[in-house]
């Protein structure tokens, strides 16, 4: 007989070898505001980073917990967003409609350790949307500019009480958004402002 008894020695290393894949990648936050910028790559429209802080510090300080991002790209915005989750207790269902930035989102999710509080979905936000089953406390709207009002409309239902929904660009793009912006301003159930940290403009509207 041998002593050594391979047969109890083997899985021994094998779970020593599974036990230290499963350790999850845990960064802290200082360290994701490093990681985070090397993200971003040319012609992914991401955010300025000034405009992701933003974000991050509103659900922090109104602390939600269920936000909805509309056009994830790369991630970058997104993770500012988880980031500010993983303090709240909250979790994010972004959207994507590009399958190579969605494939590089995943990955950016993945490295900083952030996939616990992402659930990143593939398509076509206007079809995925209806299936999302609310409500959401915080959404972020950075997509095609022409769908906003179409965004908007999906979305407002699934709104609660005190909720924010943010759109992207309403000073970059003021024309083709100067309607949009116009109805936010006007809702009766609404009370919006726009942020200016960036020359982008994001519209901030609070649900009453």
């Amino acid at each position: 007989m041998n002593s050594r008894r391979p047969w109890l020695t083997l899985p021994l290393v094998a779970l020593a070898v599974v036990a230290l894949a499963a350790q999850s990648v845990h960064l802290d936050d200082a360290a994701i505001r490093v990681e985070v910028e090397k993200i971003r790559q040319p012609g992914m429209m991401n955010v300025p980073r000034a405009d992701g802080e933003f974000l991050h510090d509103l659900i922090v300080v109104r602390g939600y917990r269920r936000a909805l991002e509309i056009g994830t790209s790369n991630g970058y915005s997104a993770v500012w967003i988880a980031l500010a989750l993983r303090k709240t207790g909250g979790r994010l269902v972004t959207l994507e409609i590009d399958a190579r930035r969605a494939d590089l989102a995943a990955e950016n999710f993945k490295r900083l350790g952030l996939e616990p509080y992402v659930d990143l979905r593939r398509g076509d936000a206007l079809k995925l949307i209806p299936a999302l089953e609310g409500p959401f406390d915080f959404v972020f709207i950075d997509a095609w500019k022409e769908d906003y009002p179409k965004y908007f409309d999906l979305v407002f239902p699934k709104l609660g009480p005190g909720g924010a929904i943010l759109a992207h660009n309403v000073l970059s793009h003021a024309p083709e958004l100067k309607a949009f912006l116009e109805m936010l301003q006007t809702h009766p159930q609404l009370e919006t402002r726009i942020e200016r940290r960036s020359s982008a403009g994001i519209s901030v509207s609070i649900k009453k």
